[in-house]
């Protein structure tokens, strides 16, 4: 395929794709048939991570406060702003060296929940080698929309190539995100910044998402889901890996799995990286440790990209 400018691809479609594929994708997580009977019910539960996993508010509890902890220890480079929106910060986690590797890490909630400072704690795997870690915040729906948000990551990204080396991260990046984040980190892969990513559970095909309950706060448009699904879009060669719990709903599953399957269509680099046993939100926890296979594949990155 010939090299495109995803930003410029982007804006020329948003006029005329309107409800278009852009790509030959796979097929929604059912087969489509199947999918239009289906009560709304049904759609919706095929989507509710919370609800399938009886104890996640007890996880995510569990992160809060761990995360609580993290931030106490590290509160040199918190806050920091990168736009006008009252959620458009940074916080920072330098390591010792700033020509270090840097994780930067998107934060998830369907794209209408959680905060940046309830995931602090999933700093703690790659700086224990050194590593620095970024996370950045987003304005959550329905405060903008879905293009909107992906705009404000970009400018993140912005902001923390012009700004970083001023609080100790001027190293390479690896962009990473869990659930919406993981759509996020999927969507701007292309940045020149980023070297390579690990995406988790992810959303990479968003037709579906507009027929769940997830669309009230959304309110998709047939644009932004033929121009921010990845499954839609240029592929880019960059190493991507691609995680998902193998509890997890079928719906996560098969977006990881048909989004690697795509990639690997183009012939670009990354694993397909499932997760024994685990769930929505188990999956995402072993990067917090620093000997746990996903944060070793991360640090092998960095010898590849």
């Amino acid at each position: 395929m010939v090299a495109i400018d995803r930003r410029a691809f982007v804006a020329a479609s948003a006029a005329t794709l309107v409800g278009a594929d852009l790509v030959q994708a796979e097929a929604p997580p059912v087969d489509k048939t199947v999918w239009a009977t289906m009560s709304h019910a049904a759609r919706d539960a095929s989507y509710n991570n919370g609800t399938a996993v009886a104890d996640s508010a007890q996880i995510i509890d569990r992160w809060v406060a761990d995360s609580a902890a993290f931030r106490a220890q590290h509160p040199k480079h918190l806050d920091l702003a990168y736009g006008p929106g009252e959620r458009n910060k940074w916080d920072l986690f330098p390591g010792d060296d700033p020509k270090a590797p840097c994780l930067v890490f998107i934060h998830g909630g369907y794209w209408q929940a959680r905060n940046r400072e309830h995931f602090s704690c999933f700093a703690e795997g790659v700086m224990t080698r050194g590593w620095s870690c970024a996370m950045p915040g987003y304005t959550l729906a329905p405060g903008a929309t879905l293009t909107q948000i992906v705009a404000e990551i970009r400018s993140a990204l912005d902001w923390l190539g012009g700004h970083g080396s001023a609080h100790g991260i001027e190293g390479p990046i690896i962009l990473s995100g869990w659930s919406a984040g993981g759509h996020l980190a999927a969507l701007t892969l292309d940045h020149p910044l980023v070297r390579g990513g690990y995406v988790v559970s992810g959303i990479y095909e968003l037709g579906p998402i507009r027929d769940t309950y997830l669309n009230e706060k959304l309110k998709l448009t047939d644009e932004e889901i033929a121009i921010l699904s990845p499954l839609r879009l240029p592929s880019v060669n960059k190493r991507l890996a691609i995680a998902y719990g193998t509890a997890e709903l079928p719906a996560l599953v098969h977006n990881s799995r048909a989004f690697h399957a795509y990639r690997a269509s183009f012939h670009h680099a990354g694993a397909l990286f499932p997760i024994p046993h685990a769930n929505h939100y188990t999956g995402i926890e072993q990067i917090r440790l620093a000997e746990s296979i996903p944060t070793r594949t991360l640090f092998r990155m960095m010898e590849d990209v």
